[in-house]
């Protein structure tokens, strides 16, 4: 999926172009946003102790930046990013949205990462409000996800860590948004249902790209081998949106 994705759903009328609606139609309406809404958690598994992945998380002015791509991340203040998601749409109605949010120092190996306004930013019909959880877990190897010995024997490495770290994640996300009015011409529960599943989309898409991003850039710095696809894990947390 490309970051300008019109993603369409099986019960999604089509809509042909926007060309096709008269400018009131295409008029943001002034009236209270549709809330969405998903919720996901994860783990992603570091080949090596807590401290060490620490150090690496802690300087985070490098990884987030090379591992948003092909997002676009600017600083934003001291601890802070501004995120440009990309290009989504349904119904025919396409949003390109941002958000600016702060990576907190960490305490007691638990980071907080949440949206802030920002007034340079113009969120024409839409708010953002995102709230991120990660903890460092250091586990036996043992306990690791099937495939760490496999991706050792490949790179030609005997000597297999005895403690690894798993980082473990949940992330709470929650859009407003204000439409046009030709889409306020169809069923609101159809508008709902369409928008938290296009949200979870998102998500679930951008969450896979970037946990396997920041896995690659640490293990190829520490000249280790990058954990298998079962060493990342992303379930989402709401019934009903998991396609």
């Amino acid at each position: 999926m490309s970051m300008s994705d019109q993603i369409v759903f099986p019960d999604q009328p089509k809509v042909t172009s926007v060309v096709d609606f008269t400018p009131e139609e295409l008029e943001l309406v002034d009236r209270e946003p549709v809330p969405f809404q998903t919720h996901f958690q994860g783990t992603m598994e570091m080949y090596s102790n807590l401290e060490t992945v620490a150090e690496y998380l802690d300087r985070h002015e490098g990884w987030f930046v090379r591992c948003a791509s092909p997002m676009k991340a600017e600083s934003f203040g001291k601890d802070g990013y501004t995120l440009t998601i990309g290009n989504y749409g349904a119904f025919g109605y396409q949003v390109e949205p941002k958000m600016s949010v702060i990576l907190e120092p960490p305490q007691d190996n638990s980071y907080l990462m949440y949206s802030v306004p920002n007034p340079e930013v113009n969120h024409l019909g839409y708010e953002v409000n995102y709230h991120a959880k990660m903890n460092l877990e250091q586990i036996s190897s043992s306990e690791a996800a099937p495939g760490l010995n496999k991706v050792f024997k490949k790179e030609g490495i005997t000597e297999i860590p005895s403690l690894i770290t798993r980082v473990n994640w949940k992330l709470d996300l929650r859009v407003k948004v204000r439409f046009p009015n030709f889409i306020l011409r169809l069923p609101m529960s159809l508008i709902a249902k369409t928008g938290d599943r296009l949200l979870a989309q998102i998500v679930r898409q951008v969450s896979h790209r970037l946990n396997f991003k920041v896995q690659k850039d640490f293990h190829t710095r520490l000249n280790l081998p990058i954990p298998p696809k079962s060493a990342r894990i992303c379930q989402n947390l709401v019934p009903g949106c998991e396609e």
